[in-house]
């Protein structure tokens, strides 16, 4: 009896130890949530990357509008969202795949871009009260003081420049403030992470070296995310100015072509530049195979072709509905917010807390556990303040660095 009364008063001792801790737990992780909250509210927070100007050309998406999360066509951002993510300045990408390069390939390219870059202006322009065009740092300081979003303009692949280097200068004057030199593919510029058709990586050629000093020249940054290794040191060795990759992760980590290796991440930090950690799931942590998965989609590419060459709404709609079907068949783990700092982390050791950002390639693959939206960011936020970021920190990560870079790259231009 005497052993009985003892082990139900250790029983109770440990339920209420357990109790008392979970509550402290429980206080704690509130008082960090609302610390996060203050330190995000506070500080410019820039994504440099998104490709919701594709939604935003079709008829049909508002982005004005509230689209609720997790919907298939509801996308990643919208104004309303950025707003409750508290994202004060995007960078809308001009995104256009890689296609012929011929005379005729270079005119498509170019007023696709022209489309997507138009449809920017006219979001400033249909929402003024909330959102205006930027082109400078200090434009984002002061939009955010003025409780207004920043819409930059960036251009993701240089392709609709085709052979002609005075386009540079006239998408600079329609907003452009980075070119990301390729896509998947390889083009005149340069060559790409993701094409080995032709095994040897020759890098940047002559006409790119002649793109990189136009870019000096203007103000325009020069953004790495996408190219090859060899056109990654080619640029290097050229430039004038600090580089940014927009939308990349950390090869040491996730071992795919479009990451960052060590070596370059430290060639990087020579240069001054910043890598903005990307939140697609395959650039953050190494998928396992599904073959099943991985047929299916073989097959929904060779019946509708590349998505971003689909050019009618129905068709896309119907491609993009098939697609869901196969990943909700076989669904992907997604990587998570955990694994996004663990990469920031890991450039922060490595190279600096000068050298890291943060771009989300939303409405392009970008969407992880715990920030599957733009209005889901502040949990990144919470999580660098679980790691014991500080708030200057933090303000380096979320766009400070990005800023520094953008001003000597303007710098720079000023100086010619």
């Amino acid at each position: 009896m005497k052993i009985e009364k003892i082990l139900s008063l250790m029983m109770v001792v440990f339920t209420l130890g357990f109790w008392i801790s979970s509550c402290k737990s429980s206080e704690n992780e509130k008082e960090l949530e609302s610390k996060a909250k203050k330190i995000h509210e506070r500080v410019l927070t820039v994504d440099t990357h998104c490709d919701t100007p594709m939604r935003m050309v079709r008829g049909d998406w508002d982005v004005g509008q509230r689209h609720e999360s997790g919907l298939r066509r509801s996308g990643k951002i919208d104004l309303p969202r950025m707003a409750e993510g508290f994202l004060d300045a995007e960078f809308f990408a001009a995104f256009v795949a890689q296609g012929e390069r011929t005379s005729e390939g270079y005119t498509r390219a170019r007023e696709r871009a022209d489309k997507l870059i138009d449809a920017v202006h006219k979001m400033c322009n249909d929402y003024p009260d909330l959102i205006q065009l930027a082109s400078t740092p200090e434009d984002a300081y002061r939009l955010k003081k003025e409780g207004k979003l920043a819409a930059f303009i960036g251009m993701e692949n240089g392709y609709p420049i085709g052979k002609d280097l005075s386009l540079i200068e006239e998408f600079y004057n329609k907003g452009v403030r980075y070119i990301t030199l390729s896509h998947s593919s390889d083009n005149d510029i340069c060559d790409s992470s993701t094409d080995r058709a032709h095994p040897e990586d020759k890098g940047l050629s002559d006409f790119g070296k002649e793109v990189v000093a136009e870019c000096n020249r203007l103000g325009i940054m020069v953004d790495i995310s996408h190219v090859s290794d060899k056109t990654f040191f080619d640029v290097l060795s050229l430039t004038r100015a600090p580089v940014i990759a927009s939308h990349s992760s950390v090869r040491a980590l996730c071992n795919h072509p479009r990451n960052l290796s060590d070596e370059m991440l430290k060639a990087l930090a020579a240069n001054r530049g910043v890598i903005q950690i990307c939140l697609v799931s395959s650039f953050l942590k190494e998928e396992k195979p599904v073959p099943e998965r991985d047929k299916a989609l073989a097959s929904l590419r060779e019946k509708y072709g590349p998505m971003q060459e689909i050019k009618d709404d129905a068709l896309l709609e119907k491609m993009e509905k098939e697609y869901m079907e196969i990943m909700k068949k076989y669904p992907v783990e997604k990587a998570t917010v955990r694994d996004l700092v663990n990469h920031i982390d890991h450039v922060v050791n490595l190279i600096g807390i000068d050298h890291a950002g943060i771009g989300t390639d939303f409405d392009g693959g970008g969407g992880i556990e715990g920030c599957d939206d733009v209005s889901e960011i502040p949990h990144i936020t919470e999580e660098l303040v679980r790691r014991g970021y500080s708030e200057e920190d933090i303000r380096k990560i979320w766009g400070g660095n990005l800023m520094r870079v953008f001003r000597k790259v303007i710098e720079v231009a000023e100086d010619r």
